[in-house]
Formats: structure tokens, sequence, C-alpha cells
């Protein structure tokens, strides 16, 4: 056997290997939600004695739903879920895409490095952290906590530094500065530049912002849990704990409610999947 086909057949060994390695990852990851798809049809008691079964020993049956939507006011969560979500997302992209536009034209400003440099370092300062005092200076000293607004301005204070440097590196490698001096030239303002020039060109990039933070937003319960108190204004992770019990959960209306929660974000990222990757790695090579 000569080299090249040994070479050959270590590659494809290899390549075997990667591809058991893959799926491996892939069944792990998918196993849970595999779980709450074939247990959200059965029965609570079905649940308890068989979890694996494709079908439960009372057959198919789809009243976890309903009773589920209406123990946790579905609609009502989900109509808060959603004001919060999209409001706090249009408003992130918004605001990085307009501060990284105006730090990547103006990075001999030292105000502009030091404001990108104070966002990068900003990401790696854990939300626990902040948890005490956010409550105690927003709660109690100011007395703004249980309000929508609050909650949506929060989300966009902890997310817009990982979304500014994201639009940072698509507009420095992307964007040519001649497109803007050409729209300038033919009478474009500062301001019509962005709109009409820059920020299309982003589409790719605010499409992974877009799926990254509203997949944060929709799934985050810390954070909602510390602001909103008021039943009226729960987001869909913070209703689910009406399923548990101090003595006893009702596992079928916990899987069906965890169902509902996950699908308006799976169908969004469903839409955009194609835009994620191109859009991560937009700003990841210079040339």
């Amino acid at each position: 056997m000569t080299e090249n086909d040994k070479a050959a057949r270590r590659k494809k060994i290899m390549h075997a290997c990667m591809w058991v390695v893959l799926l491996i990852l892939f069944i792990c990851f998918i196993s849970p939600f595999l779980l709450v798809i074939i247990n959200v049809f059965k029965t609570k008691g079905d649940i308890t004695a068989n979890p694996l079964s494709l079908i439960g020993e009372h057959g198919f049956t789809m009243d976890n739903f309903p009773q589920a939507m209406d123990k946790m006011k579905f609609w009502r969560v989900f109509t808060n879920s959603t004001i919060i979500t999209v409001c706090a997302t249009i408003l992130t992209i918004l605001v990085s895409s307009m501060a990284s536009f105006v730090i990547v034209r103006n990075q001999k400003w030292p105000a502009c490095s030091l404001l990108f440099s104070a966002m990068v370092a900003s990401m790696v300062i854990p939300f626990q952290v902040l948890m005490v005092p956010l409550v105690s200076v927003y709660g109690g000293t100011l007395g703004v906590l249980n309000h929508r607004p609050t909650l949506i301005l929060m989300h966009v204070g902890f997310s817009v530094s990982m979304a500014t440097f994201m639009f940072h590196g698509a507009i420095h490698t992307n964007i040519p500065l001649e497109l803007e001096e050409a729209a300038l030239i033919d009478g474009c303002t500062r301001w019509q530049t962005y709109w009409k020039v820059v920020f299309p060109l982003l589409k790719p990039t605010i499409a992974t912002v877009a799926i990254i933070d509203a997949m944060a937003f929709w799934n985050d319960y810390l954070l909602p849990s510390l602001v909103l108190t008021n039943k009226e204004l729960y987001t869909i992770p913070i209703a689910t704990q009406a399923f548990y019990g101090t003595y006893s959960t009702d596992i079928g209306l916990v899987m069906a409610a965890l169902l509902l929660a996950m699908l308006p974000i799976l169908i969004l990222y469903v839409l955009l999947q194609r835009y994620i990757v191109e859009g991560v790695t937009s700003g990841a090579v210079k040339g």
C-alpha cells in the first residue's frame, strides 16, 4: 500500500469518526426536545409510568394544551413576551448599529475608542454580579421596577455591547467607505447615508443579532423575575411557574407549556437561519 493510499485511508477514517461524534452530539442535544414532543400528548400517569414510550396506555390526548393555556393565561403572557421581545430587539438593533457606524467612521476620536473598549470589556461581567444593585437601585431607590419599559430598556442595556461588537466588524469589513463618499457627493446627509446605504447592507448581521437577542429575551427568566412581580405583566418563562406545585407537578401541562413557549422562537429561527452563518462570519475576515 502506497503512502497516498494510507493517507486517503486515514482521511476516510477521520471523516467517519467526525460523523460519529457529530451524530452522538446531535442525539444528545435533540433528545430533550424529542422527550417534550412525545410526552406532551400523554396523560400525567402515562408520562410517570413510561416517559420514553411513544404512546401511553391511555392513548393519544390533546387535553394538555387547553389546560396549560388556561392555567398559565397563555394569550396574556404571550402578548407580554411578544411586546417585550420585539421592542427590545428593535431597539438593540437600532442603537447598536448606529453606535457602530459612528465608532467605525470616527476611529481617530479618543471618545469612540474608549466607548468601544468599554463595551467590549462589559461583555465579560456576569449578570449575577449586578442582580442585587439592580433591584436595590431601580426598585428601592427609583421605584421603576414592575413596568414593561423598564424591562425592555434593561434588556437593551445588557445586549447592546455584543450587538455593537458584531455590527462594528460587519461595517468595518464589508461596507467600503467609497460607497458613503459617493452618497455624500450625490447630496445625501450623514443620516440619509446611514439609512439608505449602510443599514440595508447590514441585513445578514441584523438577522443574526435579531435571532440571537430575540431568543435571549424570549427565554429569559432571571431578569423578568426580578423586574416583574405583577401577574398581569408576566412573560411566558415566569408563567410556567404555575405548573410547579409544592407536593406535585403535572408534567403533561409542563410539557405543553414548554412546547407552546418554544414554537414562536423556533419559527423565527427557521425563517432567519440562512442569515445566521453569513452574519456571524461577515466581520471575521478582512478582505
